[in-house]
């Protein structure tokens, strides 16, 4: 299974959060980007993201097992969408699953940091005025 994973499909938390289970596991974090109808100062009506599917999932497949090497943690995974998004969609779930708090936390904020900073996908904003722009960064 791939534990990076670009999509259109619309996440499911508590579907996605039934999947990730394991007996050595104390501590699950997860993190959930959500849409929000503001961003620096504009009101947002909808988001627009694309990405390089193919680089994408390798790039956050790396990130996933950088994670794995760098901290103690028994597994983690992360769902991006693309597509259309509206206003309290979910974007973006990370779920890490450690035997302990301390190395989830860490997990789960190294892994969006990098995926947002690393990972070749676009936002587009479209604003309430009709305007729009897309957004500088990888995500």
């Amino acid at each position: 299974m791939n534990h990076f994973i670009i999509s259109e499909d619309e996440i499911n938390i508590v579907e996605f959060n039934k999947q990730f289970k394991n007996p050595n596991a104390g501590a699950i974090s997860s993190f959930q980007g959500i849409v929000r109808n503001n961003n620096l100062g504009k009101d947002v009506l909808r988001l627009e993201y694309q990405s390089y599917d193919r680089l994408a999932e390798k790039e956050g497949g790396n990130i996933i097992n950088e994670a794995l090497e760098t901290f103690d943690i028994e597994s983690a995974y992360c769902t991006h969408r693309t597509g259309v998004l509206e206003i309290g969609d979910i974007a973006v779930v990370v779920i890490v699953l450690a035997g302990h708090r301390e190395d989830s936390f860490k997990a789960c904020r190294y892994i969006i940091d990098e995926v947002k900073l690393r990972v070749p996908i676009w936002k587009k904003e479209i604003y309430q005025n009709g305007d729009s722009g897309w957004l500088k960064g990888a995500g």
